[in-house]
């Protein structure tokens, strides 16, 4: 069955001009060019290879639309305005909603999310009631169970500005990054991390038993010691950043036991 609801925390950007393709493929972490195949995830970073934003670029004719969290949305938009200079772009808000679905059939226009394909369809339209004038309703809190069961972050709490580093995060399994394309703010930082290091902290899936704490609560390992911290958590699933060499066994956070699943 297709259910669906409106994503009102999700906001669109547009970036049009004749450049807008060329200047984006130089500052964000995946190639533009797979927007001509679909949606394509996306982070912008700061110079020292640190999250500042992420978001799903869609192509519409030589236009990008950049579905992005809307309370992330004007900074976005600042931002890239500074890597502009003298770019023949322009970065813009739209009108669009976003509308966010799961199940077949999907409506005309339905686009599947690049993240993880259990995370269903997404639809960008001026007229959101039409589009779900004719669907179930999704309860979003469905949808993020979806989210946190795969491991996939959100923007402001698994994803913290000028502290995440995107392959800690799982980008290369969501397909966030592209490490052939080239250059873009902070790239020398991720391919070091990438080819050079072996990821000794970063996000995964938790089992949580008893009552969950607040997202952000430390996690501290059976000998006592930090092991993580505790972010989104759905029923007994949960997203976790930890220290992996710390991370066995049951762990605990506030009063829940928490186990790597």
């Amino acid at each position: 069955m297709t259910k669906a609801f409106q994503a009102a925390d999700r906001a669109v950007l547009r970036v049009s001009g004749p450049e807008a393709r060329d200047f984006l493929q130089g500052v964000v972490t995946n190639d533009v060019g797979r927007v001509d195949v679909g949606p394509t995830y996306a982070a912008l970073l700061n110079p020292q290879g640190k999250y500042l934003f992420d978001f799903l670029m869609i192509g519409d004719g030589a236009d990008i639309l950049l579905d992005v969290k809307a309370d992330a949305a004007d900074s976005l938009a600042r931002r890239l305005g500074l890597y502009r200079l003298r770019a023949k772009v322009a970065i813009e808000p739209t009108d669009l909603a976003v509308v966010v679905g799961i199940g077949a059939p999907a409506p005309d226009g339905a686009l599947p999310d690049p993240r993880d394909a259990s995370l269903g369809w997404r639809l960008y339209t001026a007229d959101p009631a039409a589009v779900l004038a004719g669907i179930a309703p999704l309860d979003p809190a469905e949808w993020h169970a979806l989210r946190i069961e795969r491991a996939v972050p959100e923007t402001g709490i698994e994803l913290v500005p000028e502290d995440t580093y995107i392959l800690e995060a799982g980008f290369e399994r969501l397909g966030g990054v592209d490490f052939r394309k080239g250059c873009y703010v902070g790239q020398e930082v991720v391919a070091r991390m990438k080819h050079k290091t072996e990821l000794r902290k970063g996000l995964a899936p938790v089992r949580v038993e008893g009552e969950a704490p607040p997202p952000g609560t430390e996690i501290t390992a059976e000998d006592g010691r930090a092991a993580g911290t505790l972010y989104s958590t759905a029923g007994d699933l949960g997203l976790a950043h930890l220290r992996f060499d710390r991370a066995d066994g049951t762990m605990t956070a506030g009063s829940a036991r928490v186990s790597r699943r």
